[in-house]
C-alpha cells in the first residue's frame, strides 16, 4: 500500500466520523469529494485564491475545511455541490479559483474539478 493510497484511507476515515457527528451528504458523495480533494493534494498544481497562488496541499486544506463546513449546515447533496459552493470561488470575495499545473494554462477550479469528476465517473 502506498503512502498516497493510505493517506486517501485515513481522510476517508476522518470525513466519515465527521460526517457521524453531524448532517452528512450521501456516501457516494462523500466518497467522491474526498477523492478529489486527494486528487487535489496530489496534483502538484499551485492553487490562486483572493490574488495570491498557493500549494496543492494548501489548497486542499482550504477545500476540506470549506466541505466540513457546508456539509455540516446540510449544504451539499451532490459532488457538483461541492464543487460550485466551496471549489469554485472565495465565499469572501467572490474571486474564482484558478489552477495552474507544471506551467500549463490557468484554468478555474471549477472545470479542472468537473473535468476529473467526470473521468472518475467514467471508469469501470
Amino acid at each position: 500500500m502506498t503512502v498516497r493510497s493510505m493517506g486517501r484511507i485515513l481522510a476517508l476515515l476522518g470525513l466519515l466520523a465527521t460526517a457521524a457527528a453531524g448532517a452528512a451528504p450521501a456516501i457516494s458523495v462523500q466518497m467522491e469529494v474526498n477523492f478529489l480533494l486527494g486528487f487535489v493534494e496530489g496534483s502538484g498544481c499551485e492553487f490562486q485564491r483572493n490574488g495570491t497562488w498557493h500549494s496543492s496541499v494548501a489548497a486542499q486544506v482550504h477545500l476540506r475545511d470549506k466541505y466540513r463546513y457546508l456539509a455540516a449546515r446540510d449544504l451539499i447533496d451532490t459532488t457538483e455541490q461541492f464543487i460550485e459552493r466551496a471549489a469554485t470561488q472565495s465565499s469572501l470575495t467572490g474571486q474564482p479559483y484558478q489552477v495552474r499545473c507544471k506551467g500549463g494554462p490557468t484554468i478555474t477550479s471549477k472545470q479542472w474539478l468537473t473535468d476529473e469528476l467526470s473521468h472518475l465517473r467514467a471508469q469501470p
